[in-house]
């Protein structure tokens, strides 16, 4: 079944037919009216490719250098958090998927496994680990350890969520986390012998971090730190003159204020502003191989999708978010050889261009 579904949209129909309503809403909704939900994805549309002909490009590879490393595309996933809640395979399942594809799978703080854990279910796969900072400085700092000692090779430290966002589709259903599925990584940082709520960690969070923390913890860090949540060009400046080594474009999803710019209209002031000191990723809204392409070549070293992966979980497991993964890789492959572009190295902002703005007498 998973074979007939023929791109990311498929299965988002389908995991919203199999998901219980409350599980549905707390993974497709966003904040308030969801206007930068809905804008996330509308924004890769106004943008166009300018393909070159006859630029004599045989073989396309899709892998790229991110962090020093070498990934077999620049389609990262993203991190979410209670995985387990849109299928068992959890977030073990979604790290096998993308070590299948040859990428890097974000951990979130809020998983329903540890870093070690994930660590042993996928040997072999590239991982990053998503932090959020705590009040307690040694529950933050044991995160990390467990993160870098498990072989995790990035800390992603997510700075836009100060507080939680009105996620008003949660408040219609009444939904919450169920009653046992806690956060085991944030339970052994606090010797806590129960499961932690999420309402529980998130007020042990840290609402007041600045750049001076920031900073200390990016000194301290054995790994490269990245700051995800960035959307000016003057706070990409800011992290990476504060010792980041790149930043996340990024709006949480649509999920914390609503009505900020989308990752594709934040992107190119985003890259202007680190000017090559550091990386650049961007999530929100990816759907297709050409998003990719645009992002690549407005400058961004790569992408990360959330939702679509959870979809390809929900739908089908493992199996189902490597699907979703492969799916991508395959529309960007095509994309490059159509734009005349080798590899996602070649493309650049000659290769898009703003789309035309709607006529009037075309509405």
């Amino acid at each position: 079944m998973i074979d007939d579904l023929i791109n990311v949209a498929d299965f988002e129909r389908l995991a919203a037919e199999r998901l219980e309503e409350g599980v549905l809403g707390y993974f497709a909704g966003g904040a308030c009216d969801e206007v930068t939900l809905g804008d996330n994805v509308a924004a890769w549309r106004r943008w166009r490719l300018r393909p070159r002909v006859l630029a004599g490009v045989g073989e396309v590879r899709t892998s790229v250098e991110v962090l020093g490393a070498e990934v077999a595309m620049p389609v990262l996933v993203a991190p979410v958090a209670y995985q387990r809640l849109a299928h068992e395979d959890g977030e073990a399942g979604m790290a096998r998927a993308a070590a299948a594809a040859g990428t890097v799978m974000c951990l979130s703080t809020l998983a329903t496994a540890r870093p070690s854990e994930i660590a042993a279910a996928a040997p072999g796969g590239r991982r990053w680990f998503q932090l959020y900072c705590f009040r307690d400085e040694g529950v933050t700092r044991a995160l990390m350890e467990e993160a870098v000692e498990s072989g995790f090779e990035a800390i992603v430290v997510t700075v836009d969520a100060p507080r939680g966002g009105r996620r008003e589709r949660d408040l219609r259903t009444g939904f919450r986390i169920p009653e046992g599925l806690g956060v085991p990584s944030v339970q052994a940082a606090l010797g806590s012998e129960r499961a932690v709520t999420i309402e529980e960690t998130f007020a042990l969070m840290d609402p007041a971090l600045g750049w001076t923390a920031l900073e200390d913890l990016a000194s301290e860090s054995k790994v490269p730190v990245l700051v995800k949540g960035v959307l000016t060009g003057e706070d990409a400046a800011l992290a990476v003159e504060h010792g980041a080594a790149g930043v996340v474009v990024s709006n949480h999803g649509g999920r914390q204020l609503d009505c900020v710019a989308a990752g594709a209209d934040a992107l190119p002031e985003v890259v202007d502003a680190v000017e090559g000191r550091g990386a650049v990723l961007v999530d929100g809204g990816v759907r297709r191989g050409t998003d990719v392409a645009i992002a690549l070549a407005l400058g961004a070293d790569a992408v990360l999708v959330g939702r679509p992966a959870l979809w390809g979980l929900a739908v089908g497991g493992e199996g189902g978010a490597g699907r979703v993964l492969e799916l991508l890789r395959e529309e960007l492959e095509l994309a490059l050889a159509l734009c005349g572009c080798a590899s996602p190295a070649e493309l650049t902002r000659a290769h898009v261009q703003r789309a035309p703005a709607a006529s009037l007498y075309s509405l």
